[in-house]
């Protein structure tokens, strides 16, 4: 089992940047895909980003291509969210996961505390 534990969220001017920080501890990170969530308020949770073990393979949600970049440090058992030319629409609880597959249709079983990302107008 792995646990996960996101930082970096806050509050932001639109057009702003954020990076987003998941610590991961427990199983090998390496062995996990990961993704990024978001939900927003009275909406539900939605995949932003994944990344394969590796980090060779990616994925993007349309509404953030361009703009987001999922990375990972196998190194330091963490995986990144670099969020550039933020909108209003961004506004999400962020959540990281992690899967035994690769891909916006794997299941994850395994879930962060999520991170609270403000963009204002």
């Amino acid at each position: 089992q792995v646990r996960l534990i996101e930082s970096g969220g806050g509050l932001v001017q639109s057009g702003g940047s954020l990076r987003l920080s998941c610590a991961a501890s427990g199983r090998s990170f390496r062995a996990y895909a990961m993704g990024w969530f978001r939900q927003a308020p009275g909406k539900e949770r939605a995949i932003v980003a994944a990344i394969s073990w590796s980090g060779g393979s990616t994925y993007y949600a349309d509404s953030v291509k361009g703009r987001f970049t999922i990375s990972r440090d196998n190194t330091k058992n963490t995986l990144y969210l670099q969020m550039n030319s933020l909108h209003a629409e961004d506004t999400a609880v962020y959540y990281c996961a992690a899967s035994d597959l690769f891909g916006p249709g794997a299941e994850y079983p395994y879930w962060g505390q999520g991170t609270q990302v403000t963009v204002s107008s």
